[in-house]
């Protein structure tokens, strides 16, 4: 399948709280990455076909949100598609230190959704 979902994010006010939550409600594996500025910790559901994710603290300390990331092989490409097609760009792409290179778009009612290089 081209272009598939491979990562998601729930971020928030309480990045421990939210990890205890989605472990122990789920009995997911949570590793925490012990990120500077905020808890993030690893999300691994641990079945086969799961899909891991992260979850974690704002950077701002806003409400927090929701994010999907799909798989692209190229960000600057699949953003002229995104913003060709009635959506924008809201992150350029940025290389996440010892991770993969991300991007986020709006789709044209305002959602936020991410792109991840592969």
């Amino acid at each position: 399948m081209p272009n598939p979902v491979v990562h998601f994010e729930v971020l928030g006010k309480d990045a421990a709280g939210l990890a205890a939550f989605y472990g122990e409600t789920f009995g997911w594996q949570m590793e925490d990455l012990n990120m500077p500025g905020g808890g993030y910790h690893m999300a691994r559901p641990g079945g086969e076909h799961d899909i891991n994710g992260g979850v974690g603290g704002t950077p701002d300390g806003d409400g927090g949100h929701v994010t999907f990331y799909i798989a692209v092989d190229d960000l600057g490409e699949a953003l002229q598609k995104v913003e060709s097609a009635g959506g924008s760009t809201v992150q350029p792409p940025m290389d996440i230190p010892n991770g993969p290179s991300i991007a986020l778009f709006a789709d044209p009612e305002g959602h936020v959704v991410g792109l991840v290089k592969m």
